[in-house]
């Protein structure tokens, strides 16, 4: 497995700067933002995908800094009742640019329709009751799926063999259950982007997460998240207040190995091994508690020790 950076991490940096701060900091590998939630200041996906000299010279500018591209990320709302079209047009323009670049893989999410005609915004149902919010969600999971196979048949024509849902909640894919029966319905060129981060909020535990998975595991992303006992007590996990009132928060996110030290992550990557999963490790700095270029610095120091460790 080879350290990466997730570009967004660092989006304030430009293009060049954001590259050299992979190869300082000891990664081989680059997974660039190309737009849906990112600003995808790093990657301009039209001009690329209309020059071949400015794809052989993005493609050069990895190789000269012996870099490879990990994986194209479009954190998209695909199924959103206002913007979800053009959010499926970017995915198809990332899964194009990705066959242009020799790359097989791209990191999304499964997004979430709204209510019905006239929604403006997504809906996302999590709890069992009342029934008429549990027939919406059967709705949305048969909007979701026809579109998922149309994408996935996409990909695979233009040699994308592996379409990383990020397992993030406000998505219908957003855990073991939800990724499994979205994978059963379309078929192996969906899996997971496993990111820890999000399943610490909820409960969950990464590396049962990972034994489940397994082969479906297409992609990682490295962040930490510190749960904050005394704010859980008052507000529970689903806490709405912003991330940027870090200290009235029950939960944030953290660079890696802030919150949890090598007695997770060491068995993480162990149980990722197990699994067979043999690609990049992508860091995601999203403290805000930290200059970003300072926590991507530190997470790679200790996820590299980590993997020397074996």
């Amino acid at each position: 497995m080879d350290l990466c950076l997730y570009t967004d991490s660092v989006d304030k940096l430009s293009f060049e700067a954001a590259l050299d701060l992979a190869v300082e900091t000891g990664c081989a590998a680059i997974e660039i933002a190309a737009g849906g939630q990112s600003s995808a200041p790093h990657m301009r996906i039209d001009e690329l995908l209309a020059d071949a000299g400015k794809r052989r010279a993005f493609a050069a500018a990895f190789a000269d800094r012996g870099l490879r591209i990990g994986a194209l990320n479009c954190s998209a709302w695909p199924l959103h009742p206002v913007k979800g079209a053009a959010e499926a047009d970017l995915i198809r323009k990332v899964i194009r640019l990705a066959a242009e670049l020799g790359v097989d893989k791209i990191v999304t999410m499964s997004g979430n329709p709204g209510d019905g005609p006239g929604s403006t915004t997504i809906n996302w149902i999590w709890y069992p009751w009342p029934p008429d919010a549990v027939a919406l969600l059967e709705r949305q999971w048969a909007e979701a799926i026809p579109f998922w196979q149309e994408m996935g048949r996409f990909a695979l024509d233009h040699g994308v063999t592996r379409i990383a849902f990020e397992l993030h909640p406000l998505h219908l894919a957003y855990n073991v259950p939800t990724l499994l029966r979205m994978r059963a319905a379309v078929g192996p060129v969906i899996g997971a982007n496993v990111d820890p981060s999000h399943m610490f909020w909820q409960q969950m535990d990464p590396l049962a997460v990972v034994r489940a998975l397994g082969p479906a595991v297409h992609h990682v992303h490295l962040k930490d998240t510190q749960i904050v006992p005394e704010q859980v007590a008052l507000a529970g996990v689903l806490d709405q207040r912003p991330f940027e009132d870090a200290a009235e928060r029950a939960w944030i996110f953290r660079t890696v190995g802030r919150s949890h030290d090598a007695t997770f992550w060491g068995p993480f990557v162990r149980e990722l091994r197990a699994a067979g999963y043999d690609d990049v490790l992508s860091i995601e700095n999203e403290d805000i508690l930290q200059p970003p270029a300072e926590g991507v610095a530190e997470a790679a120091a200790f996820m590299s020790a980590i993997l020397r460790a074996g």
